[in-house]
């Protein structure tokens, strides 16, 4: 599994050389007050997928730090299960009767 794990990442790093390579191109991007930023396109699209990534991870991260701390709190070992009481004999059922519900 570890062999195809590192085999897609040689592949996926392989396309994103290939792709900086044929689109390394000046791109302009108009900011405000007529300022200009002239940049390569393989950058605008790395920062762009950066911009894109980074709250969903942060998010994430929070998540799961808040988790440890509330595990840290009241961790599972603590907690004891209730211990199932002894079931009660069942008194005897009410006559059985042959009419059928509703009367015959």
């Amino acid at each position: 599994m570890s062999f195809l794990k590192t085999l897609f990442w040689i592949v996926v790093a392989v396309i994103v050389a290939l792709f900086c390579f044929n689109n390394w191109t000046v791109v302009s991007i108009n900011l405000w007050n007529g300022m200009i930023l002239e940049t390569k396109l393989p950058l605008l699209l790395a920062i762009t997928f950066l911009v894109g990534l980074v709250p969903p991870l942060l998010l994430w991260h929070a998540a799961r730090y808040r988790l440890r701390r509330l595990e840290q709190v009241t961790p599972s070992s603590v907690i004891v299960p209730a211990t199932p009481s002894a079931a009660e004999p069942m008194g005897p059922a009410g006559p059985i009767s042959t009419v059928p519900p509703g009367g015959a």
